[in-house]
């Protein structure tokens, strides 16, 4: 076992669930007597190359559990997508410090980040254990049945649209919300789960990992109204066309890029605007209204699914294990075994850095816009204990007298 520090960082977006695994870390950590101190870097990568380090070893095991269960950050997190010589500082900042353990939480960057920081250490002959642990509400990370944050955020979205199902119900007419996700349609897929009767909508989910042609979907729209007098629509952020570009880039005439050049898809309501004109403008049907869940399905309040906090801590848990009793870096995998149970597994940094999971054919119906069985299996166990049920009156008619 290696003697020294241990820095753990959260980078990428906040997730419901992901200072349980903040929580997972430093308090596994503290059981070993090789480990000097538990620092945590503020911000993530930024925080190491500035060294802005919090002596988290001084936190109370009491406040450390009321901070687990408070959803978003705790450390604050960062956009920063480490390059080469990015990583080089970071393992500068590592040396200099002592840091015998680096425990990264994060997605796709942040498993990159570590296998570069990795190799760094590896090159140098510097003795540094280096985990990543999955984070992401897209779960579109490879090697994991499903991501920690993601369980949460989709209870979160099948229950916003089955309320919003029975909002349209009682007033009748096109309703159409945006929902996370670039490349993987996992979290837009959630909005079937919150159907109960053989009505309900989403009528309509429109994913990524298919493409959108904006004439068969105002089609698809148009058969759906007619045969429920009215329309719910999930649609993904990420949606594009044959040629690969996103579908806001087509119909907008002015397009905002993030700091990565990537089209701004997040915080911005103008798809679910763009379409909903297409709709009223090639329809003329007038009662149409759009939303976009934005950033609140990814830190919401109140809306956690048991099983996601208890493996976020779990993940938290293993890398502290993997870290102490093995011998190699690697990523934290979540694996399904059973109906319903998980193992946790180390794999390798190369297998999971910079690539992407998509959902899988088995999940998306024929058609395109729907999801199959096989997909409310797969995501049912993992919205946890207690999902809202709907009902509906009986609705025993009563005879009319005056009209005949």
């Amino acid at each position: 076992m290696l003697q020294g520090k241990v820095l753990v960082a959260q980078g990428g977006g906040p997730t419901a669930v992901i200072n349980q695994s903040l929580v997972g870390v430093v308090l596994e950590a503290r059981k070993f007597p090789q480990v000097e101190f538990v620092y945590g870097a503020a911000h993530g990568v930024s925080g190491i190359v500035n060294e802005d380090f919090l002596n988290l070893t001084q936190e109370t095991s009491f406040n450390l559990e009321m901070v687990a269960n408070t959803p978003s950050s705790a450390l604050g997190s960062t956009r920063d997508k480490p390059d080469a010589d990015y990583c080089r500082e970071i393992f500068k900042v590592l040396k200099a410090h002592g840091i015998a353990y680096f425990f990264y939480i994060g997605g796709n960057d942040s498993s990159d980040t570590v296998r570069i920081v990795s190799e760094e250490a590896r090159n140098a002959g510097y003795p540094l254990r280096c985990i990543h642990i999955p984070k992401t509400i897209d779960n579109d990370l490879v090697g994991n049945d499903h991501t920690p944050g993601f369980p949460s955020a989709a209870r979160f979205v099948a229950q916003a649209f089955a309320g919003a199902n029975l909002d349209n119900a009682a007033l009748k007419g096109i309703y159409l919300a945006v929902v996370m996700g670039r490349h993987a349609g996992f979290l837009t897929a959630a909005s079937a789960l919150g159907r109960k009767f053989p009505d309900d909508g989403p009528h309509l989910i429109y994913l990524p990992e298919r493409i959108f042609d904006t004439e068969r979907f105002l089609t698809d729209v148009k058969l759906n109204y007619e045969k429920h007098g009215r329309c719910v629509i999930a649609v993904s952020e990420g949606i594009h066309d044959a040629s690969g570009t996103s579908i806001i880039t087509s119909l907008s005439a002015e397009v905002e890029r993030d700091a990565h050049g990537n089209v701004q898809l997040s915080g911005t309501g103008a798809l679910a605007d763009l379409l909903c004109s297409e709709i009223k403008a090639k329809l003329g049907i007038k009662r149409v209204r759009g939303d976009t869940l934005g950033y609140l399905q990814r830190s919401f309040l109140g809306c956690v699914s048991d099983v996601d906090q208890r493996e976020a801590r779990q993940v938290g848990e293993n890398a502290v294990q993997f870290a102490m009793t093995g011998s190699v870096d690697g990523s934290v995998a979540i694996k399904r075994t059973g109906d319903y149970s998980v193992k946790y597994e180390l794999v390798s940094l190369e297998s999971v850095a910079g690539k992407t999971r998509v959902m899988e054919d088995e999940l998306i119906s024929a058609s395109g816009t729907d999801v199959t069985p096989a997909f409310h299996d797969y995501l049912r166990p993992l919205l946890g204990s207690n999902f809202p049920e709907v009902h509906r009156l009986s609705a025993n008619k009563v005879a009319k007298i005056l009209a005949q």
